[in-house]
This record gives structure tokens, sequence and C-alpha cells, in this order.
């Protein structure tokens, strides 16, 4: 069978990236797509180190120690979920991706190019980046608002704009830009039209 077709949701915390994973997965699956959604960090081994590291109350590790717990636990996800259903020719949703990585760790002061880089060595590069893209005080009280510790620690305003700021700095033909601040309904109906676009088009 072909190979399938990859599109990973980005953005910052509160741009309704798991929102809008999991309606876009709803609705190709009733076009009678074979979905996959999925997100990071996994719920494998070093997903679950990861989830309990960033639901703590500081950041304690150096940034190359935190990019390199992602990275684990990326290699899991793309070797037991992403690749296998490719390779079926399934249409594969994740909730964050290695742009998550080059924008958040990037922020703490690593390279984010070379961040990119590393993991397109072992890592398949999506068919579709959409970066979901809300105003910072939208994203914070969706946060506030959610009463929910999420994956990153220290989300204060500054590191925020820094991540965001780096998500601007992503270049390619596969990197969609959408706004996402309006009602749900309206931000979904953009991102079908930009996904049916790209599955139009074909993999890269």
């Amino acid at each position: 069978m072909g190979r399938g077709f990859l599109i990973a949701l980005e953005g910052v915390d509160g741009a309704g990236k798991t929102t809008m994973a999991a309606a876009l997965a709803a609705v190709l699956a009733r076009f009678g797509r074979r979905v996959v959604l999925t997100r990071e960090p996994t719920s494998g081994v070093a997903g679950r180190r990861l989830r309990e590291y960033l639901a703590g109350s500081r950041r304690h590790l150096p940034p190359t120690e935190e990019l390199a717990l992602f990275q684990e636990d990326r290699r899991e996800h793309v070797e037991k979920t992403i690749r296998p259903a490719l390779n079926r020719g399934w249409l594969v949703i994740t909730d964050r991706y290695y742009y998550s990585s080059a924008a958040y760790q990037g922020a703490l002061g690593l390279d984010p190019q070379q961040i990119l880089a590393e993991n397109e060595l072992f890592a398949p590069r999506p068919d579709l980046v959409v970066l979901l893209q809300v105003p910072l005080e939208v994203a914070l009280t969706r946060l506030a608002e959610s009463r929910r510790k999420t994956f990153q620690l220290s989300e204060d305003r500054d590191y925020l704009e820094r991540v965001a700021a780096l998500y601007d700095t992503f270049k390619g033909a596969h990197i969609k830009r959408l706004e996402a601040s309006g009602p749900s309904s309206e931000v979904l109906g953009r991102l079908l039209h930009l996904t049916l676009e790209a599955l139009d088009t074909g993999p890269h």
C-alpha cells in the first residue's frame, strides 16, 4: 500500500490544537478515511516520564536534557505509531510534533534549525503542518480557564512570546498558518479546507 499522509497541528499552548485535532480526525473518518489520531508527549515510557516532569512545579533539567527526553519519546512514537500507520496508507494527525521541540526548547536557547534537522533524520516530515495562531492574551485566557496543567512548565508571557516568535520563523510549502481565535466551527472549517487542499496535491 502507498504511503499515507501525515498532518501535524502546532502552536502555543491554548491555541486549540487538541480540540482541532480531534475534530478534524472525526470529520475525516466520516468521509471514509482511515485516520490515526495521536499526540506528543505520548503515553509510552518516555512520554510518561515527560508528563511527570512537565507536571512539576519547576524546570530543573537543562534544555539539552529536555530535548533528549522529547526526542526519545518521538523515536518511539515514530516507530510504534506514525510510521506503521503511514506504511498502511492511513492518514495520521498528531497533536504536536518536532516543531514543538524546535519552538519550545529553541525558546530556552537551543538552535531551532538544528533541532528540526536532527529530528528529520529519523522522523517523517509532515505532508501538512498547520500552525494555529491566536493572540497571546487569548491563549493565556484559555489556559487559565482550563484549570489544568499543560505540557510545558513556566509558561509565562515572556516565554510564550519567544515560542510564538520562533513558530513565526518556520517556513516551507507544507507549513500553513491558521488564525484560530474565532468560534471552533469556523476554525475547523478552515482547517478542513487546508487539509483537503493538501490531500489533493498528495504527499510531498
